[in-house]
């Protein structure tokens, strides 16, 4: 009898996987696509798009339904769209947002309505620890991180004294938290600016007064090429290092240009990271964009990898939400980063890099490896996560 029951049990999972495989996969986006900062999420769309067209369309087995949604850097109207998506369109998976704000709103709609949500870039310190939650999956990093790399590179260097500043949001403390980690010098000032804020002539004044070895800021977006070409126009570059994290990189540089070379950054990933699939990858994404990928598009690319190394593990099953969070759990795919396995919180262990702004010979300008800063790096808050 029991034996009977079982067989039946396999077969209706056989079938229902079988009917799934037949319907298409949807998977909505929620990212920032207007603003100041709408280049932050249109590189994550492009790296999802970009990976779901080199799967012909397809994602474990089943054609993909892709349904892209602006959160407008607004938690209200981010909970809203977020609801829309699970309700009236049932997706299957929610991929997103690209700010801390954006995630803490949507965490519990998203979740608690049956969706899997993966997050390509926002990776708050509270989902990693107590609050972590088994709907949800990182494929980029924890948020304090990379900022770790400079705190780090800054107490490793015998610097005494670093300015460092951040956005007044979740991301911005753990981004400075982070940074404090490592670095135990003097901190010339610690200040939290307004979440897209532009003008920074009276910060650069207090950096220019307290005359420190280093400023490290966190400001991504339109706040990171203002800042850049203004700290560059004051003279300040010549006499305090600038380490940062999203601050310099492919979303930014090509409005920064000159004014970012030579300056610092942590990262977990760099265009010119020497592996065969990253290779491809940037390739493809220049070919496609006309633009260097900055890392919200390889790790949305990796998103994609992991729901297509996911499904085909569970045969296109996402009804079983067991089964499809185990296979999840495995990382059944390549990273573009290399070595990548997922933590008991399901944020990724992986490798932490010091990066700095180059120019390339076609005019562009990318961020290049300096040097690997951490090994296999697990985050701090791991350990407070009920998940085992």
């Amino acid at each position: 009898m029991v034996k009977v029951l079982m067989t039946s049990v396999a077969a209706v999972a056989l079938l229902i996987g079988q009917a799934q495989a037949q319907e298409k996969l949807k998977i909505g986006v929620v990212t920032t696509l207007s603003g100041p900062a709408a280049v932050l999420g249109q590189q994550l769309r492009n790296g999802l798009q970009l990976a779901i067209k080199n799967s012909d369309g397809k994602l474990g087995g089943r054609e993909v339904q892709l349904i892209v949604e602006d959160d407008e850097l607004k938690p209200d109207v981010a909970v809203s769209k977020a609801k829309a998506l699970i309700d009236r369109d049932k997706v299957d998976f929610v991929v997103g947002p690209i700010f801390s704000n954006i995630l803490v709103a949507i965490m519990k709609p998203v979740t608690d309505g049956g969706a899997i949500l993966i997050s390509p870039n926002a990776g708050t310190s509270n989902f990693a620890g107590k609050d972590c939650n088994a709907n949800f999956f990182v494929t980029s990093y924890q948020n304090d991180q990379n900022h770790e790399v400079m705190g780090k590179y800054a107490q490793d260097a015998g610097m005494k004294k670093v300015f460092i500043m951040a956005p007044n949001y979740p991301a911005g403390k753990d981004s400075l938290a982070g940074f404090k980690r490592f670095f135990k010098g003097e901190l010339a000032d610690e200040v939290y600016v307004p979440l897209g804020q532009l003008d920074y002539s009276a910060e650069l004044s207090k950096i220019a007064a307290a005359s420190p070895d280093a400023v490290f800021v966190f400001l991504p977006g339109g706040m990171g090429v203002n800042f850049v070409k203004q700290f560059r126009q004051a003279g300040l570059a010549d006499k305090v290092k600038f380490l940062s994290a999203f601050t310099v990189d492919e979303s930014t540089l090509p409005a920064q240009k000159e004014a970012a070379l030579g300056f610092f950054g942590g990262a977990n990933w760099a265009p010119n990271l020497d592996n065969p699939q990253n290779k491809k990858f940037v390739a493809d994404y220049e070919k496609e964009y006309n633009a260097v990928p900055a890392t919200y598009a390889f790790q949305s690319y990796d998103a994609a990898l992991l729901i297509d190394g996911a499904l085909k593990a569970t045969k296109g099953n996402t009804a079983d939400k067991d089964a499809l969070r185990a296979a999840m759990m495995k990382a059944p795919f390549t990273s573009l980063r290399g070595a990548f396995k997922f933590n008991t919180n399901h944020y990724p262990i992986q490798d932490f890099y010091q990066v700095k702004v180059a120019a390339r010979a076609d005019g562009k300008f990318q961020t290049e490896i300096d040097k690997k800063v951490f090994a296999n790096y697990a985050d701090p808050y791991a350990k407070d996560c009920p998940m085992k």
